[in-house]
């Protein structure tokens, strides 16, 4: 009985282990190179460098972001999604948790080829509120969080360096506004909130020439 009862706490402990490493597995590239080009290719082109503004660059983002952002999308059940898109919830429906894992890490795999400033005005504005916020309104440094080059921190905050800059404007209006509220603990609604449409427009057009 003895002999028993250990074997059967053994075989709980392997097959205990075996669904960790399957949770754990190392995303599978490949497989997310399929679903990006049936799925994703026609807003964000088959490298995640978008030729249209009003769809972000997702190649060389981090893959946790671009996981939790594709999680957030996805409808589930008769609840709202985190983040609200009808396109996006379209296209996350029939993912599965691995196929999102996988084209994340897909994507955050390209070489991204960055967007461009083009208004110096503008870049000069958004360069003060970018490194050093606005005081006077409480406006926070956006370098405190996504870096002085717009790097990011893996896990914490995306990497927004040559995004293109219509993107982050029409962003950061819908945290102003309340439209997106997928950011943990209501951080970039804060930032937002404070923020006017100058500024906004300022530190998008900044934030496309970070390199």
């Amino acid at each position: 009985m003895i002999r028993v009862v250990a074997m059967s706490a053994c075989l709980a402990v392997v097959s205990a282990g075996h669904a960790l490493a399957q949770d754990t597995a190392k995303p599978d590239v490949a497989k997310g190179q399929a679903v990006a080009s049936q799925v994703c290719v026609a807003c964000h082109m088959a490298d995640g460098n978008s030729a249209q503004p009003e769809n972000p660059k997702l190649a060389a983002q981090f893959p946790e972001y671009l996981y939790k952002q594709l999680t957030n999308f996805k409808p589930q059940g008769s609840a709202k999604p985190e983040r609200e898109n009808a396109i996006m919830a379209g296209m996350t429906a029939n993912l599965s948790d691995a196929d999102m894992r996988n084209v994340a890490a897909y994507y955050a795999a390209q070489t991204l080829r960055p967007a461009a400033a083009q208004d110096k005005a503008l870049v000069a504005l958004g360069q003060k509120i970018y490194r050093g916020g606005n005081p006077k309104t409480g406006v926070a440094a956006c370098a405190g969080c996504h870096g002085p080059a717009g790097a990011g921190m893996p896990k914490q905050y995306p990497r927004i360096s040559g995004q293109f800059a219509q993107y982050v404007e029409s962003q950061l209006k819908a945290f102003r506004s309340g439209a997106r509220a997928n950011d943990p603990n209501g951080m970039m609604r804060g930032v937002a909130a404070r923020m006017t449409d100058s500024e906004i427009k300022a530190v998008a057009e900044y934030t496309a020439g970070l390199r």
